[in-house]
């Protein structure tokens, strides 16, 4: 049985995985400017600096975190289709003031002087993580049907699941790269699957174990990545031969067993950080995510365009002190941006949709964030689909699609012709059933 309260552990990790994953970001980028065009660099390249990667890259975490969220809301919840579209609205609702702003900023930006170079890495750089909600709403479709398989084979689900992704690695490096994308969606789904153990009490095992399977784990990164064709850094480098993320890779599947082990560990100490602080965040996770980079465009955008700032040699003592002094102008501007665009993460309402209306939403809203994330938010291109105009179109009718409940506008037709019969007996009708929002 999976559990029946909510796990402070759960948000403890998936806000920490977060903020991590912000500040990483904050962090990572080496940036001149001689005010037409802007230089870029990757700080993780700093030698060694690549075994931070091993525990920095915390996408295995916000899996885990999230399959066993999902497990427990859709276990809790009463219609299939329901939990669906409240899944879809709760992820995407945010996306569309990120897209209605960055679909017409790169032109108001041209108009007033900023070089087009500066522009392109912006609008490149404020899209690309939405990926990350390409993938999240595919493993979310897939939910209940992995919920059923795990109901039935427990753990037994991850083995053919890590099979395929092996499967899938040795077509790629034989020479079909572009095969490594089909684990873009085999290991992701593999990782939240241990979520779904988790929130069942299947690693329930004892330090001991949790212990082993950080050694195991991590030791099989190490083996994977001194024997195989893996990189040393679990996150994209620019300019190396191969990346573990872009497309995902199957050494992924051991780190995430290896994060897992140390957070087991530590669940003790990390769940009584839980607190109103951790749910204030908790709640804004989505926001922050899809606005950290823009926050930190507004600054790289002022201080490295605007003003002639170039980041210090990374590991450096004027990096070091620096440092803090730039994660907190990003924050600030990122806390202004989540006061204004927050608001959308808890709202859409309690629609439920026809299945049909679902299934559209989840492929429109799913095709239109693919494509913002290859394109960008580039201007307009010569092609209709070279622009984010179509595709944030799309993102927009998946939400509105998930957004319209035909039930009860029916009802509601049904009440207003009511009204306008002076000589008719008031119509008794069911209250409409309340499905909550879950998170």
């Amino acid at each position: 049985m999976s559990r029946t309260r909510r796990d402070p552990f759960l948000d403890v990790i998936r806000v920490g995985a977060v903020l991590l994953v912000v500040v990483q970001h904050w962090l990572m980028p080496v940036l001149a400017s001689n005010g037409h065009t802007v230089e870029t660099g990757n700080a993780l390249t700093t030698p060694g600096w690549w075994l931070l990667t091993w525990l920095s890259q915390v996408m295995p975490v916000v899996f885990f975190a999230g399959g066993a969220a999902n497990l427990h809301s859709y276990r809790a919840s009463t219609d299939t289709k329901a939990w669906l579209a409240s899944r879809l609205r709760r992820l995407i609702l945010p996306v569309l003031p990120l897209a209605a702003v960055w679909v017409a900023l790169p032109s108001m930006l041209l108009r007033i002087g900023v070089p087009p170079q500066p522009v392109d890495i912006a609008g490149g750089i404020s899209a690309q993580l939405l990926w990350f909600l390409v993938v999240y709403l595919i493993v979310v479709a897939l939910t209940p049907l992995m919920a059923r398989a795990h109901d039935r084979f427990g753990l037994g689900v991850l083995v053919p699941l890590a099979a395929m992704a092996v499967l899938v690695d040795v077509v790629r490096f034989a020479g079909l790269p572009e095969a490594g994308f089909v684990n873009a969606v085999v290991i992701w789904v593999a990782v939240h699957q241990l979520g779904l153990c988790y929130a069942d009490g299947r690693f329930e095992l004892g330090k001991r174990v949790h212990a082993a399977m950080a050694a195991a784990g991590f030791g099989a990164v190490a083996l994977m990545v001194a024997c195989g064709p893996y990189a040393q850094s679990m996150i994209g480098m620019p300019g190396a031969p191969m990346s573990n993320m872009s497309p995902p890779a199957a050494v992924l599947l051991p780190l995430a067993i290896g994060q897992l082990g140390l957070l087991l560990l530590a669940r003790p100490a990390l769940s009584r950080l839980a607190g109103p602080a951790v749910n204030a965040v908790a709640a804004r996770c989505t926001t922050i995510y899809l606005w950290h980079m823009p926050a930190l465009v507004v600054v790289a955008g002022t201080m490295v365009v605007g003003m002639g700032y170039r980041t210090p040699d990374p590991g450096s003592f004027a990096w070091f002190a620096v440092a803090p002094m730039w994660l907190t102008c990003t924050g600030l501007v990122l806390a202004g941006l989540v006061r204004v665009f927050g608001r959308f993460e808890t709202g859409g309402g309690r629609a439920v949709p026809p299945r049909a209306a679902v299934a559209v939403s989840y492929l429109a809203a799913t095709v239109g964030l693919l494509g913002l994330t290859v394109r960008g938010f580039a201007p307009d291109g010569p092609g209709l689909f070279e622009g984010p105009v179509p595709w944030a179109v799309l993102v927009l009718a998946g939400v509105a699609l998930c957004t319209h409940d035909r039930e009860r506008a029916t009802l509601g037709a049904t009440r207003s012709a009511d009204l306008t019969l002076p000589t008719a007996q008031p119509a008794v009708l069911a209250p409409a059933a309340a499905h909550p929002a879950h998170r």
